[in-house]
Formats: C-alpha cells, sequence, structure tokens
C-alpha cells in the first residue's frame, strides 16, 4: 500500500454544530428507520401563541412517525404562563396529532421546567435521565390520545 492510499482513508473530525451533517444523519436514519419498521410517516408541525403586537406568548415544536407524536419543545412567555396557554397549546397540539393519526405522544421535560403539567394533562412517567445539571432529570413521559 502507498502512502497516498493510506491517505485516502476515512477521516475522524469534531467541531461545531454541522446543519448539512445533521441534515444527511436524519435522511440515513429515516431510511433505516422506515425500512425496519414500516413506518415512513414522518411529519412535523407546531403550535404558535402571538399576542396583538404579533411578539410571541409561547408555541410548541413536534414530530409524528408511526403514529406516535413527540413534542420536541413547549414554551410560554413568563409574563403570560399564569393564562393558560400552555394548556392551550398542548391540548391544540393533542387534537393536530390526533388530526395527522396519532394516538400516542411522548414527551421529556427537566425536573426543573414542567412535568408536573404534562402529568396533569394525563401524562405518565416512563423513566428518567439524570446527570443534568444542577442535580436535575430528565423526566420522560407519555399519554395514549384515545383515553
Amino acid at each position: 500500500m502507498t502512502i497516498d492510499e493510506r491517505d485516502s482513508g476515512p477521516t475522524l473530525t469534531t467541531g461545531e454544530g454541522d446543519a448539512e451533517l445533521s441534515e444527511r444523519l436524519d435522511k440515513e436514519l429515516t431510511a433505516f428507520n422506515t425500512a425496519v419498521t414500516g413506518a415512513g410517516d414522518y411529519g412535523s408541525f407546531s403550535v404558535k401563541v402571538a399576542d396583538g403586537a404579533g411578539e410571541l406568548v409561547g408555541g410548541l415544536a413536534a414530530w409524528t412517525w408511526g403514529g406516535l407524536c413527540g413534542i420536541s419543545m413547549l414554551w410560554v412567555r413568563e409574563d403570560r404562563r399564569k393564562d393558560g396557554w400552555g394548556s392551550k397549546i398542548l391540548l391544540a397540539a393533542e387534537e393536530e396529532a390526533r388530526r395527522r393519526g396519532c394516538d400516542r405522544v411522548a414527551v421529556s421535560s427537566f425536573t426543573f421546567q414542567a412535568p408536573g403539567f404534562y402529568q396533569r394533562h394525563g401524562y405518565v412517567e416512563t423513566g428518567r435521565t439524570l446527570g443534568i445539571p444542577g442535580g436535575n432529570a430528565d423526566v420522560h413521559m407519555f399519554k395514549l390520545l384515545t383515553e
């Protein structure tokens, strides 16, 4: 083997976030997941609340796949958190998930965020990831939408 042949082999690099790499990994894993499970109906949606001035009050980002909805993020502006917007956003997302054929939802929330909020809405804890900064955990929750 020549030096040139060895130099043309794989290289491993680390660095800052790489949008192109993330997109490629998503594409490759989606293809693998579809081949293994037969479920290829990936999708995403959002729920957004804006005030009269057009400023963001809160919102939610979610994905769907094979009848499962995964809530990626739900946030409500601090001065509007006691107005019920979190519940309204979550209920709207659950309805959209049903409309898209989902019968179950998964979400996680750090212990210092809102696991109690989700539990009040019928979500049950399925596990925890320990080691979150400050001695916290990531609480994984699940809800059947057919109830």
